[in-house]
Formats: C-alpha cells, structure tokens, sequence
C-alpha cells in the first residue's frame, strides 16, 4: 500500500527542492560556468590588457588606446587639440580651435558609459577566410560614392552620365567622380544649373541627394525629378535623430547610410546601402568585389556588437544622449551669433520627429557660418585670424562667405571653439579680442 506523506513532510521537501537547486544555480552564475564549465583563459590576458589601457588617467582631455604608444610597458596618453603633459593636463593658451573635422567624438560620453556591453573580444583565429560578399544583402560601405555612380552609368553610351548635386554639396562627390576619370560618368556641377539649362530627357543623369545636408543641415529632396534618365543616390550619412527631426521613414530607390554617424565609430569605415532595385544591386555587389574584396569581418563584428547596445531596451538611449549633446550645442552656438551683426548661421526650423514623437528643435552636426559684412570676402581667413579654423564654403562649391564649423568633435574642442567665438562677437563692440 502506498505511503500518505503528510503535508508537513511534503513542504519539508519541496523547500530542500527548491534550496537545492538554488545552491546549485548560484554556484554556476558566481563561478561564471555554465553546463560546460567554462573559465576565462586565452581572453583574460586580452581582458586586462585592455582594461588596464582602459584606467590610464588623462585627466578627462585625452585617451589612451591599445594601439597607441607604449613607455615602459604602460600606455601613453594621446591628448585632445590644445592640451598636453603627461596625463593631458597642461592647456596650451593661444591655442587655435579646429572646426574643420568631422569626428563624432561627442557620443565618446556614452559609449564609456556602456564600456561593458560594447566591449569586444576576438580570437586571432576568427574568421580569417575571405568574406562571402552575397552573404550580407544590401551591406555596401558607402565610402566607395563610386559604387553607386558604377552602378547607375550606362555602358557603351555614346555620351557619359552626367554627375550633379546641389549646392552647398559634400566636395567627395566630385573629387571621387573626376578621380576615376571614367569615360562612363563626369561631374557637371549644380543640379540647379543642369535643370534650368538643359530640357534633353535622353542624358542620362546621376543626383546626389545628401539629407541631411552637410554642410547645412538642410533636409533636401531631388531637384531632377520625373524622367526616366534620371536617377539619385540619396546619401543619408546623418539621418539620425542626433542631428535632425524624422518627418518620415526613408525610402528612397538607393539610400546609402553609416555607422559612423549613428554611433560614432567613424575609424570602423563600415556602411550599408538599401537597394530596391536588383539589377543595379548585382552591379554594386559586382564592383565592391572588384574594388575591395568587400567589407572585413572584424568591421562587420564590431559594427553587430555596436549595434546591438543601440537597439537595446527601448532603443533610444544613444538617441537620447546624443540629440541632448547636439542641440545643447547648437543652442550656445546660435545665442552667441546672434549677437552679431556681422555673423550669422543657417536657419533650421523646429519639425516635428517621428522619433520622438514632437516637434524638436535643430541639432545639425555643422554650424554654416557666414560673414555678411561687404569687405569680409574671405570669411575663412576672418575667422582663421580669431584663431578658429573651419572649412571655406568654395570646398562645398558655395563661395568664400561662408565657413563651415564642425559641432561634432570632443567637448574640449567645442568649448574653446565657443569661446573663440565669443571673443569674436565682442571684439565688434570694442574693436579688441582677448587671448585664452
């Protein structure tokens, strides 16, 4: 006959279960094993090496990296523009504040805040074959402009495609188009010029459509519109809720896009293009087979474990930070310009984000600074005398008068670049500067 346990010995059971089981599964998670037993072995070495890269003190105005330079065995400081000293700590006054890049070191903040979840560990064995390009559909690296003109020139036309853009225009359109010297494309200019001046439907013609625009901000459309021979590449490097309002989803027939403006991770060179359609996206596989065996692995790892941070949770925390960043600075910028009569920025209106879900004031990534007084012809050179470089609008095919300033470097580099201007402003009240 079977034997009725009473509910007291049954309880006493269940909670030795449950204790059991608990010491068991807390031994695991402490011990950092699983069923397979698993302990740090090749990776610690890697782990501490980096970690102890990691702890070098730079007093907040510089970094040390694991492929920086070495003295003794411990890792040198590479100091931020206008700093030095061992550890960075030594400011160097009268020193010149340079605008003109475009690193997105301002999202450096947030990625130390998630050094842990984005840190990466690879084996030296790891994928070292070559890549598979057909593997990842649609993945191109959008350094390579010329894989999308490649793609869209005819071949054995009896005239080449003509290349344009609207101006201001990001310079590496025409340079990378007169570099290849193809007989099956060249740069034309102005998109504007080739619309008013030239009605032959049969020319083929290739737009670049950069929006936003860089240099200005500027959410921007296709001039050239409504003709089979034309076609755009539209280049949506900074359409991000970091730098402008998201009135709608892109899509565009060719969009190319980067990590380097979403994360910050410019040095990765890694991008991606969504192409709708097949033959043109089989030409553009075709030629990033030619030109660069395709994107490397180690590019295409540390991109996976970027982006899994920034689509972790909700998704919007990098967003979050990095709008808050960017339009904290545009905000200082344009209160100081606009003290000025002689100075002034481009115009952004507040756009309601589909993001956010509101309307949202600018956050461009460049500051289009123009010199409105007559004789200030050379507004590079006005401003290069206050001791602030930035890059001359002819660069960008819009002339001498306007300047572009980079809002997207370090928090050293846009605090001396706000002072400098500062001292700018009110050097047109008194007619003096001062030195920092």
């Amino acid at each position: 006959m079977a034997r009725i346990q009473s509910p007291d010995h049954f309880a006493l059971c269940l909670v030795f279960s449950l204790v059991l089981n608990f010491y068991f599964c807390t031994k695991l998670y402490f011990s950092g094993c699983n069923v397979n037993n698993y302990q740090l072995s090749w990776s610690q070495r890697a782990a501490e090496e980096a970690e102890a890269v990691a702890s070098v003190e730079c007093s907040g105005h510089g970094r040390a990296y694991l492929d920086g330079n070495f003295v003794d065995g411990k890792a040198v400081c590479e100091c931020n523009s206008c700093f030095g000293g061992s550890d960075c700590s030594q400011f160097f006054p009268g020193c010149v504040a340079d605008a003109d890049g475009g690193d997105p070191l301002f999202l450096e903040p947030f990625w130390i805040h998630h050094a842990a979840s984005s840190a990466l560990v690879v084996a030296g064995w790891h994928r070292m074959s070559y890549v598979k390009i057909h593997n990842f559909w649609g993945r191109l690296n959008p350094t390579h402009k010329c894989c999308g003109l490649c793609s869209l020139s005819p071949d054995n036309s009896s005239s080449p495609a003509r290349v344009v853009a609207s101006i201001p225009y990001y310079p590496i359109y025409q340079i990378q188009t007169d570099f290849f010297n193809s007989v099956n494309f060249e740069f034309q200019g102005d998109a504007s010029l080739w619309k008013a001046n030239n009605s032959d439907s049969s020319t083929n013609v290739i737009e670049f459509v950069t929006s936003p625009n860089n240099p200005d901000g500027q959410l921007k459309k296709a001039v050239l519109q409504g003709s089979s021979s034309v076609k755009a590449i539209h280049d949506h490097a900074y359409y991000w809720p970091h730098f402008t309002a998201i009135p709608a989803p892109a899509d565009e027939d060719i969009m190319i896009f980067t990590i380097s403006k979403l994360t910050g991770h410019a040095g990765s060179r890694f991008g991606w293009a969504v192409v709708k359609d097949e033959a043109v996206y089989q030409r553009m596989v075709w030629y990033m087979t030619l030109s660069s065996m395709g994107v490397s692995r180690d590019a295409q790892l540390r991109a996976l474990k970027l982006l899994k941070v920034v689509l972790k949770g909700d998704g919007r925390r990098i967003f979050d930070f990095a709008y808050n960043t960017m339009s904290k600075r545009w905000e200082k910028l344009s209160r100081a310009v606009s003290k000025s009569k002689r100075y002034s920025l481009q115009e952004i209106p507040s756009q309601y984000c589909n993001f956010f879900k509101k309307v949202r004031g600018p956050s461009p990534a460049y500051a289009w600074l123009k010199c409105e007084r007559e004789e200030d012809e050379d507004c590079t050179a006005v401003l290069k005398a206050a001791k602030i470089i930035g890059r001359s609008g002819s660069k960008f095919s819009a002339g001498n008068r306007n300047v572009r300033l980079s809002l997207l470097k370090s928090q050293d580099d846009f605090e001396l670049m706000l002072y400098r201007i500062y001292d700018l402003v009110h050097s047109e009240e008194d007619g003096s500067s001062k030195t920092m």
